[in-house]
């Protein structure tokens, strides 16, 4: 009897995704002629939600997806280049403090996140999940492959430095939490399998390589979940650790890689 009601409830809950999902097509297919233009300056697309290609009443598609990506409709990420001098500074500084109460409660917090990501699962089952459960397992590969704590933490650091130096910063939480987040889905990578057939006369390897898209509201729940670890990090020390950037900036001792020499976020084989 107890099979019968969760089977039940399954079959309920299927039904109603199904029926939003088709409220949601036939919406976004009839075209809602109020929202003629984008908002963004100077773009004379319509919106999506004057044509047949979805219910974004502010954006057009491309304005959208630069949204998804980065965060903000108009300006962009921080490239590698710009990014790695903060990285490297930002780490530098948390290993020379690292038994700070406060360094500690961060790292402690990213470590929780790790924990508390459940089972780890590969790049190519993330298929049907959705963007809060994807991003807990993207917490799980970096547990899975050993990424060190403080290089999360630094990377939050490293947006938090930036946009300080930035004159035209976007200092809003959305845009914040995506810069970070994208710097870390890279260090969590993908999955890669790789295997050998065997045809008798001869062998075919076989080989895998899956990566999570870097975009959309996942990224907005992971860059939440680190502002969470980090907030009373950078309530306490982000001054200390911009002034001591700045300082190597003078001394010209920074490197373009995001890590020193030695360091790395995940190995080769991983």
């Amino acid at each position: 009897a107890g099979g019968q009601e969760l089977l039940g409830e399954a079959m309920s809950s299927w039904k109603r995704r199904q029926k939003r999902t088709q409220d949601v097509k036939s919406r976004a297919s009839n075209p809602n002629h109020m929202y003629g233009y984008c908002r963004a300056m100077g773009c004379n697309k319509p919106a999506r939600a004057g044509t047949d290609d979805g219910l974004d009443a502010r954006y057009c598609r491309s304005h959208y997806e630069h949204h998804q990506r980065h965060g903000n409709p108009f300006k962009g990420s921080y490239t590698a280049k710009e990014l790695n001098p903060y990285r490297q500074a930002a780490l530098l500084w948390l290993v020379d403090h690292e038994d700070d109460r406060w360094v500690q409660h961060a790292v402690g917090g990213v470590k929780a996140l790790y924990h508390r990501a459940g089972q780890h699962v590969e790049a190519f089952r993330l298929r049907g999940m959705t963007p809060k459960e994807r991003a807990r397992a993207h917490w799980a590969r970096l547990r899975k492959h050993e990424v060190d704590p403080r290089l999360v933490v630094a990377a939050w650091m490293a947006v938090e430095m930036i946009l300080k130096d930035d004159p035209q910063a976007d200092w809003r939480k959305e845009y914040k939490r995506v810069q970070a987040a994208k710097v870390v889905h890279r260090m969590a990578s993908g999955s890669h399998k790789k295997w050998v057939q065997d045809f008798g006369t001869r062998t075919h390897t076989e080989e895998l390589h899956v990566y999570p898209r870097p975009r959309g509201r996942v990224l907005r729940h992971i860059g939440e979940d680190l502002e969470g670890a980090c907030e009373l990090l950078v309530d306490y020390h982000l001054d200390h650790m911009h002034a001591f950037k700045q300082e190597r900036d003078q001394e010209g001792t920074f490197q373009s890689s995001p890590y020193p020499r030695g360091w790395s976020a995940r190995s080769r084989a991983s």
